[in-house]
């Protein structure tokens, strides 16, 4: 995939207004003597931006655009450091909303549905997000948001509500409640869009089956709209990315080249249209790789992969480069557990030592399975963990992201 023509236009657009703002990437611009980009190349020559930069520009540092066009400001969920204030035009409410109710036509949602909405609500992109795509296609809003699953449950079998969207951490847990309490006749969903956290293939069946739905990924970032800058369709071959808003590049982590379409490495966007804070070149840190070809649906939008993973969530652990997923492709090589893991990290007697809960999907020799898994982990990762096979259910449920990894080291 190769920015063309228009879509350089709009980032000269971009970097005009960015020039024009004096901010950080205004200031990157000036500093390199760049005012426009003619070709791929120079395009490819531009500085990446990253989160730190948004951190520094708190709170209002990443606005292009006059204080009185801002109608809204969300902020992203992290946990370190300073937030991200990303500051919204009416323009770009309005494109988002548009994104958002695309990504509900490609997952075959009408305004015939009733869309029960779990997100969370205020500074965050979430809730909103759904609920703003939703009353585009003209559908039903469920604006519950997270938590009191009773509610949830009563409000889900007495509206009939037809499409859920959730993580897929609460998406889980309601499966689960709803299975615990036989009330699976009484629910009438069909599809379920999911979002905001990385989950598996077990988990996805695990949800899918026991609901008894489609499921739909959908993806997004705060500092780029929110969640609804693509999603999967029925073929589900990868996730549509709306490419008259957005240009993507898969670049080497490492080396900051980009690789070719079909190679993995890490999502970088551009805003092509933004108003409030325009991004250029801005490093997400999430795995996906672009997928060639055409979809069977048809649209030509571009593909990327289902998100493995960060780049930045690599554990050191006995001097060894570890990811999450590494550990989760071994469990999902055994039929005996189920999708729910946790990985702890300690540091006992001056050694890293690394624990892995998982749950088991049903009845089996516990300590002959941990063995197992351990051997299978050490073959994949070089060294041998601690691993607890524990009883379905006894790992945390989350009503938002599950904590899948807790390095106990810095504590």
């Amino acid at each position: 995939m190769q920015i063309n023509e228009k879509q350089l236009s709009q980032v000269n657009n971009q970097i005009q207004r960015l020039i024009a703002a004096d901010n950080f990437y205004g200031k990157r611009l000036k500093e390199a003597g760049i005012d426009h980009v003619s070709t791929v190349e120079e395009f490819l020559a531009l500085p990446f931006s990253e989160k730190e930069d948004l951190r520094d520009a708190y709170p209002l540092g990443l606005m292009t655009c006059k204080e009185e066009e801002i109608v809204r400001i969300h902020s992203s969920s992290g946990t370190t450091g300073k937030p991200v204030i990303i500051p919204y035009t009416a323009k770009d409410v309005d494109d988002w909303g548009e994104m958002f109710k695309r990504c509900y036509e490609f997952a075959g949602i009408t305004n015939k549905d009733r869309i029960h909405i779990t997100p969370g609500y205020g500074l965050w992109t979430a809730g909103i997000g759904f609920q703003n795509g939703c009353e585009k296609l003209g559908a039903m809003a469920i604006p519950m948001g997270p938590g009191n699953t009773d509610k949830q449950l009563q409000m889900m079998m007495d509206l009939k509500s037809t499409v859920l969207c959730a993580t897929s951490s609460y998406a889980l847990l309601l499966a689960e409640e709803i299975e615990k309490r036989g009330i699976g006749d009484k629910i009438c969903l069909k599809k379920g869009v999911i979002g905001s956290e990385r989950w598996g293939e077990k988990m996805r069946q695990r949800i899918s089956t026991e609901l008894g739905i489609e499921l739909y990924d959908i993806y997004g970032l705060t500092e780029i709209y929110g969640p609804g800058i693509g999603i999967n369709c029925k073929y589900d071959t990868g996730m549509h990315i709306w490419d008259d808003y957005l240009y993507l590049e898969i670049i080497d982590p490492a080396t900051g080249r980009n690789v070719p379409d079909g190679e993995w490495g890490e999502i970088v966007i551009t805003t092509l249209v933004k108003e409030g804070a325009p991004l250029i070149r801005f490093r997400t840190h999430d795995l996906s790789r672009i997928i060639p070809g055409e979809c069977p649906c048809g649209s030509s939008y571009p593909r990327i992969d289902v998100i493995s993973g960060r780049s930045d969530d690599m554990m050191k652990i006995k001097g060894v480069n570890v990811f999450p997923k590494q550990i989760e492709e071994v469990l999902a090589a055994f039929p005996e557990l189920s999708s729910e893991y946790q990985i702890r990290i300690s540091h006992l007697d001056g050694k890293d030592s690394m624990r892995i809960y998982v749950e088991a999907s049903g009845s089996s020799d516990f300590k002959a399975l941990q063995q197992k898994v351990a051997a299978a982990v050490k073959s994949k990762i070089g060294f041998t963990p601690i691993v607890y096979v524990v009883e379905l259910g006894f790992l945390p449920r989350s009503e938002k992201k599950s904590k899948r990894v807790i390095d106990e080291r810095f504590q």
